[in-house]
């Protein structure tokens, strides 16, 4: 089977859609699969960082197109790179070889109409691998008018690229709802959660101390958040609770990653509050070392988000067995993990703006320090289980002209624990 991934992430990036779509194509190699995939030349966060235009990486062709490095201090520079990169990989595509199945992922948005747009003159059927919603993450996030007309057009654009899609993989449950409500047949919908880099991620005490000591965090309790910062993983409960704390020395709030909220973190750091640290994104290598530093991870979720965009983070601080404290709505694919857990974890949900609460549950797990905690929910997560669904996904997308399993079951929202 020739395989095209559309996504402007790739390794060596280091986010998250970009480890994903290597995960999966490193694996699609070795089931003797052919994968060629068209990416940005640019890093996605540090726009200034440059890859080679051509290169083979464990079996995988990756050809990079060139965009615009404007970065992400405005919305518009962020939409002058996406535009670049797809006017690139337009132009590219025209001249690569036919494919028996596109796989469009969701960056920049609307990659997934390009996919659309290739059938069938590039490729025999398309796959619409959802790591988000666009535009409806832009509508949440109050940057575009739910009722405007280039909003009216964007969503006809996205649901075009849906139902010219052969399949559609999902992350949750509440992201299966919202695109069957758009009028996509649950049948063409499947379910595959994003793995746990569990052949990298788990608890390591030494390393642990090597990533503390030379942080000069060795005699801190962490309260760590790693990962994309971004308006859909709102920060102000997190630093307002912070800010508050700064008469206790001992707690640390350790912010790493980038993303266009990082600046908020890095504005108080800069200010001189003495118990908040900045890191940029650490090297995957570094992952397990980096989240086994970590007394209490932090997992934020938008109110308006759910169903939009996904936690990804969280099987990787399962498969550390760290204990997390969740900021976010009362339903969410969060809560239905917590319950899932049944009580064995050190779990601890509260909400937006909940600020004394969230200052009350860090106090107590700094009294339970060192409550680490193996647990079977991490293996339903791992690269080695999810990712051979994705691969079947794939291969009954070329091997049947219309795919009909039965409808993944949903299951009923769990009560907030």
């Amino acid at each position: 089977m020739k395989i095209l991934i559309l996504n402007q992430a790739f390794y060596p990036d280091v986010v998250s859609s970009g480890q994903h779509a290597a995960d999966l194509a490193a694996a699609l190699v070795q089931a003797g699969h052919e994968v060629t995939v068209l990416a940005d030349s640019r890093a996605y966060d540090d726009r200034r960082r440059h890859f080679p235009a051509r290169e083979t990486w464990r079996g995988v062709r990756i050809v990079r197109v060139p965009s615009t490095g404007f970065g992400k201090a405005a919305r518009w520079r962020r939409a002058a790179d996406f535009a670049s990169f797809m006017l690139g990989c337009v132009l590219r595509l025209a001249l690569l070889p036919r494919f028996d199945v596109i796989v469009a992922m969701t960056s920049p948005p609307l990659i997934s109409l390009l996919g659309a747009l290739a059938v069938p003159l590039k490729a025999h059927k398309l796959l619409f691998w959802s790591l988000d919603l666009n535009p409806d993450e832009a509508i949440a996030a109050g940057w575009l008018d739910a009722d405007s007309v280039p909003t009216r057009l964007l969503s006809w654009l996205m649901l075009y690229s849906m139902k010219r899609s052969e399949r559609i993989v999902v992350l949750d449950r509440f992201m299966q709802e919202r695109i069957r409500a758009k009028g996509i047949a649950a049948d063409k919908i499947d379910l595959v959660p994003p793995w746990a880099h569990d052949d990298l991620v788990r608890f390591d005490a030494e390393a642990r101390e090597r990533f503390r000591e030379r942080h000069g965090l060795s005699d801190k309790f962490v309260v760590m958040y790693a990962g994309n910062h971004s308006p859909c993983h709102p920060l102000d409960t997190l630093l307002a609770a912070a800010e508050r704390m700064a008469d206790h020395p001992e707690i640390v709030f350790l912010f790493v990653g980038g993303g266009s909220e990082f600046a908020k973190p890095l504005k108080l750091y800069r200010r001189g509050v003495p118990n908040i640290r900045c890191l940029p994104y650490q090297p995957k290598s570094e992952l397990a070392g980096l989240l086994s530093a970590a007394d209490l991870q932090v997992v934020l979720m938008g109110d308006a988000f759910v169903g939009i965009v996904h936690p990804c983070k969280i099987y990787n601080i399962l498969a550390v067995g760290a204990p997390f404290l969740y900021i976010g709505p009362q339903w969410s694919h969060i809560t239905d993990l917590a319950g899932d857990l049944q009580g064995d974890y050190p779990v601890m949900l509260t909400g937006h703006g909940e600020v004394e609460l969230v200052m009350a549950e860090m106090l107590a797990a700094q009294r339970m320090l060192g409550s680490w905690r193996t647990n079977e929910l991490a293996g339903r997560f791992s690269r080695h289980v999810l990712i051979p669904q994705m691969i079947r996904a794939l291969e009954t997308t070329v091997a049947q002209p219309v795919a009909a399993p039965a409808a993944a079951s949903v299951s009923q929202p769990r009560h907030w624990v």
